[in-house]
């Protein structure tokens, strides 16, 4: 049901940027956001679904975790659930094929998957994307390229990124994911205690607002020279609040990444940080 749907809101966006590049992240979210918690809705899906409201209570109940930030979500769905990355990259590829067939140009669409930690489930559902992505082109006799990269926001991908970018054609760092993990912190409850760490000199800023060029940016750089170690050519980015905060950007600069992405209204602060950042290298 959510591949139409998908590839209708994939064809309006490869028809807005008009050519230019398009990354499309693999679904992320925790499964229990997608399950009612009313119980007029619950009653209501159980009859839709011919499931009595027990059952579909005792699904949605095994789909509560106590850290779904932390759990069943980003490519372990995908691992768990192959359906999704493969309806998922289904909707991807055929958007760019409609899009291309009425005559406007398609870059080939890159297609992120998300919260990788080890090598092995990159590969898996890499494989699904591929394989599912390369039989709709042949079908469709458009030449139509595409890539399949990752995100890094687990630092055990930091650290191994030189292994990630076997399979990896470009890196993402996610790095609000990145700073909770590396950090120990909750973006969700980290408003308790940081006005305090703060106050209190602990933290000089908020690392969710400016990246930890210390810890994270580490990270980050490490992981830009052990994937280059491997591809030369490694494109690697940040997305996430950072990519539209000055200082972060200047950051990027020197970490030697090759853009950031952030929210709209960030993007005029983002190009001028950047070319700030040009300027004082030079």
């Amino acid at each position: 049901k959510l591949e139409p749907i998908q590839q209708a809101d994939f064809e309006a966006i490869y028809e807005a940027m008009k050519g230019r590049p398009v990354t499309i992240r693999l679904l992320d979210p925790p499964l229990h956001e997608f399950v009612p918690t009313d119980p007029k809705d619950i009653e209501e899906l159980a009859k839709e679904m011919g499931l009595t409201v027990e059952h579909l209570n005792q699904v949605i109940s095994s789909l509560h975790e106590f850290n779904p930030m932390m759990g069943h979500r980003g490519c372990r769905l995908a691992v768990s659930y192959p359906e999704i990355a493969r309806m998922q990259t289904t909707a991807v590829i055929n958007a760019a094929i409609a899009v291309t067939k009425r005559g406007k140009y398609v870059i080939e669409p890159q297609i992120m998957i998300p919260l990788v930690g080890e090598v092995k489930e990159l590969k898996f559902v890499k494989d699904i994307v591929v394989e599912t992505a390369d039989k709709i082109i042949k079908e469709s006799g458009v030449d139509l390229k595409y890539e399949v990269g990752t995100m890094i926001e687990i630092p055990r991908a930091a650290l191994l990124a030189d292994e990630i970018a076997t399979e990896a054609e470009f890196f993402s760092f996610g790095t609000n994911d990145l700073t909770q993990m590396t950090f120990g912190y909750s973006r969700d409850d980290v408003a308790k205690f940081l006005p305090i760490y703060l106050e209190k000199g602990i933290l000089k800023y908020d690392p969710f607002q400016i990246i930890d060029v210390n810890g994270v940016g580490q990270l980050v750089r490490e992981a830009v020279f052990k994937g280059r170690s491997v591809k030369p050519q490694l494109k690697c980015g940040i997305c996430g609040e950072h990519g539209g905060e000055p200082t972060s950007v200047e950051f990027c600069h020197y970490a030697g990444l090759n853009y950031v992405s952030c929210s709209p209204f960030r993007v005029p602060i983002a190009r001028l940080a950047a070319a700030q950042a040009t300027i004082k290298q030079r």
